[in-house]
């Protein structure tokens, strides 16, 4: 009797398959309990994004940054010719001094009548005439120093210096081209600040309200982040219907910039489901596949798949079953069938 349990024993040894010989990592497939939710296409932008615009007309004279660059707040971006402006910074001084001159003879004039008034020299229509030009000198100084003021001011504005640190994304002006006001010089973010703005239809945003975790999938970097801050903006879009979520990220997240496609994933709850991971999954055209290993063989099967439900993992509706074992590396999954089915038959 014990010769055939030993017999029974080498051929389960012998038929189980030798996965470690594979020259990918494989995984069997099974249940496991995911976050429950709703999940809604989003996309990233930057917390401080701003293009800056010429305040005053003028020529490019300098442009010393291009997009990729990373600016200092505070460092010189772009110059304007100031030649203009500073001839008009000394015209107005020089209306400012003629201003203080008229004004310091009406107030020695104002100062004599005064005098010969009290004397009983002059009438009082003589004094009421030299206040009056006292006064209208004072308004014409305070005038001439307001106007110097604001063109000292707008010569200022031929330097443009970066508000904040960060990176330029566009550069809209060349050495050389002449800007009025209003005309964009160049577009910067600040690459450690960022967020993902979803827009949510109306009957799911008390489950987006009601989510305790929040998590952002960025399809693009294979990346998964938690969620650092939820707001829901107090006011819905008259023609799709939908509210605006901003969801904040941690800082100095590396490789995500503004523009990018991203998924909101808000999770209400927990279920069992059979998942894999999404790296495992082959996607051709519109075929979905899986590559499927039985013993020594590998091939290709076509599956179908529900909403990725968090951490890298996604729900397979259809086309697999629990136990199966597929592998984790698609692509050298696909070399490996390729190698051995156009191996000679033994």
């Amino acid at each position: 009797m014990l010769k055939p349990a030993r017999l029974l024993a080498c051929a389960i040894f012998v038929a189980t398959p030798v996965w470690s010989a594979l020259p990918f990592a494989v995984a069997p497939v099974k249940y496991q309990m995911t976050d429950t939710g709703y999940s809604t296409e989003a996309s990233v932008e930057a917390v401080r994004q701003s293009t800056l615009a010429a305040q005053v007309s003028g020529r490019v004279a300098a442009v010393n940054f291009d997009a990729g660059d990373y600016v200092k707040a505070g460092t010189v971006i772009v110059r304007l010719s100031a030649q203009e402006l500073s001839s008009a910074v000394a015209g107005s001084r020089a209306q400012v001094a003629q201003a203080d001159a008229t004004l310091a003879n009406a107030r020695a004039n104002y100062e004599r009548q005064q005098q010969l008034f009290q004397q009983k020299f002059i009438s009082q229509a003589a004094l009421d005439r030299a206040t009056a030009e006292f006064r209208s000198a004072e308004a014409a100084a305070r005038a001439a120093r307001a106007g110097a003021g604001q063109t000292s001011a707008m010569s200022g504005y031929t330097v443009i210096t970066a508000p904040y640190s960060g990176v330029v994304a566009a550069r809209h002006v060349e050495v050389g081209e002449t800007v009025a006001p209003g005309t964009p010089l160049m577009t910067g973010f600040d690459p450690k600040d960022m967020r993902v703005i979803a827009n949510i239809p109306q009957y799911k945003l008390a489950e987006v309200k009601a989510a305790p975790r929040v998590a952002v999938e960025i399809p693009s970097l294979n990346k998964w982040i938690n969620a650092a801050g939820v707001t829901v903006l107090p006011s819905a879009d008259a023609t799709t219907h939908t509210v605006k979520v901003r969801i904040d990220l941690p800082t100095n997240l590396e490789g995500v910039i503004p523009g990018m496609f991203a998924r909101a994933h808000f999770s209400v709850g927990s279920a069992r489901k059979l998942t894999i991971p999404s790296t495992a999954v082959v996607r051709r055209s519109e075929i979905t596949a899986v590559y499927v290993v039985r013993k020594d063989t590998v091939s290709l099967r076509q599956i179908r798949l529900g909403t990725p439900n968090g951490r890298g993992q996604v729900e397979v509706l259809a086309g697999l079953n629990p136990g199966e074992v597929i592998a984790l590396d698609p692509v050298k999954a696909g070399i490996y069938a390729k190698s051995t089915a156009n191996q000679p038959a033994k």
